[in-house]
Order: C-alpha cells, then sequence, then structure tokens
C-alpha cells in the first residue's frame, strides 16, 4: 500500500524533506564516529599521544568531515570529554536516586563515584588530561554542569535536620565537592586504584559517620564563633611543658 502524500505537499517538497533527513542522519552518525574514535584513542594514548590523521582513519572520513563538525582537535576532546563526564553523572546520580535515605544516598554516591574512577576512560580524559586542554575555568565549568549539582543534593539532604543559611549549604558542598576532587586525582594516579579507591571511602565514610552522629544526638554544628582561637603565650607554655624546659634532665 503506497502512502499518500498530505494535500498541498508536492513531491518535490517531499523529496527535499527526504534527502535533508538523510544528510542530517548521516552528519549526526559521522560526529558520533568521530567522537567514539576520539574516545578510544584518547584512552589509550592519551591527548598529546594522539593525531587526528588517527582520528580521521579510524572513523574512516576525511578530515575536511572533522573540521566541519570541529574546529580542531581540542574542540573534539571536548566533546569526548562531555560524553564521558556525562555518562559518570547519569551513573552516580542513578546511584543516588535509589536510597531515600539521606546518609545512604551520600554512600551510595560516593561508591557509584568511586567506581567511575576504576574506568580507564574516565581517568586518563576527565583526570589526567582534562585540566591541562581545556584549562583550569572551563574544566571547572563542565564539573559543575555536571556532578557538582549530584554533590550539592547530597549535602543538602544530609544536612536537612539543620536550620542552614543556603549560603552555608553552598560552602558544605564546595568543601565536599573539592574533597571528591581531591580523591578522584589520589584514585587515579595510585598505583592499585582499587585499594585507594577503598581507602578514601573508609575516610569519607568516617567523616559521614561523625555528622550522622551530631545530627541524631541533636548536637549544633559548630560555628565560628564556637572556634576558640589558641593563644600564642599558652600554646608555648603547652609545648614547653611536653618537651621540658631547657636544662632540664629528661631523666631525673
Amino acid at each position: 500500500m503506497t502512502a499518500k502524500v498530505p494535500k498541498g505537499v508536492t513531491k518535490s517538497a517531499l523529496r527535499k524533506v527526504h534527502g535533508g533527513s538523510r544528510r542530517q542522519e548521516y552528519s549526526a552518525s559521522t560526529r558520533r564516529a568521530l567522537v567514539d574514535v576520539a574516545t578510544e584513542l584518547f584512552t589509550a594514548q592519551g591527548y598529546a599521544g594522539t593525531s587526528l590523521d588517527e582520528i580521521v582513519a579510524g572513523a574512516r572520513v576525511t578530515k575536511g568531515a572533522l573540521y566541519h563538525h570541529f574546529s580542531g582537535k581540542q574542540a573534539l576532546f571536548e566533546s569526548v570529554f562531555e560524553k564521558v563526564e556525562e555518562r559518570a553523572a547519569r551513573d552516580i546520580h542513578r546511584a543516588v536516586r535509589g536510597n531515600r535515605d539521606p546518609w545512604e544516598k551520600a554512600l551510595g554516591g560516593l561508591r557509584a563515584f568511586l567506581e567511575v574512577l576504576q574506568e580507564p576512560g574516565y581517568r586518563r580524559i576527565v583526570i589526567a588530561d582534562g585540566p591541562a586542554v581545556l584549562g583550569y575555568e572551563r574544566y571547572r565549568e563542565q564539573e559543575d554542569r555536571t556532578t557538582f549539582g549530584i554533590v550539592q543534593e547530597i549535602v543538602s539532604s544530609v544536612l536537612a535536620t539543620y536550620d542552614l543559611e543556603p549560603s552555608m549549604v553552598e560552602t558544605f558542598s564546595r568543601v565536599f565537592f573539592g574533597a571528591m576532587s581531591a580523591a578522584g586525582s589520589a584514585v587515579s594516579s595510585a598505583e592499585d586504584t582499587r585499594k585507594a579507591g577503598d581507602e578514601v571511602e573508609a575516610a569519607i565514610a568516617y567523616i559521614l559517620a561523625g555528622l550522622r552522629a551530631m545530627a541524631e544526638s541533636g548536637a549544633p554544628l559548630p560555628g565560628p564563633a564556637h572556634l576558640t582561637p589558641v593563644d600564642d603565650g599558652e600554646d608555648a607554655v603547652a609545648i614547653d611543658a611536653a618537651a621540658g624546659e631547657p636544662g632540664d634532665d629528661p631523666g631525673a
């Protein structure tokens, strides 16, 4: 049965629509091929060790096709970075949304992040090459757009029992986000990434356990007013008392 052409639409116009959609599909498939091949090569060889010639050869397209989609190697890397980062964010977000309890949500997100760090592509593209290739500002923008929102959601959830100003929740989120970024660098550069991940999980779980104990006991979070500065003179006396006065005989 032949499909009827809608009234008012000419056959030539229909051919143009079909031709346009085919070109769009081909263009999209070319872009996907370039990003997929670049992802594999950047993971295996790093950004500096990968050439555009290798990428177009692997994708079976011309350099002209590459430059049609990307201004150059750095622009292609940025698309690869976004793809890897967004996939990681989806995995972490899925683990976070799978828990109703805020503390289990935090641990679930932590474990999902540490599992992402076991992936060679994430370690090489996001952790190792990302900051140098994108530059600090652009790198932070990408992180804020993907993973920072998840950290903010977790922190807001675990601090819900405290009546905190939004700016304080933001500060807590930034502190934890910085800790996670530092943990990511430590795990990715470790000889044994699995062992390093387990140690990071234990350390952060210990901090979360302390926060949870405070929340459940009703203890308030300490503010700047509760932090008493140490007097230099008293500190010196304490040090002298611990070390002994000059001339003292330790055996006396």
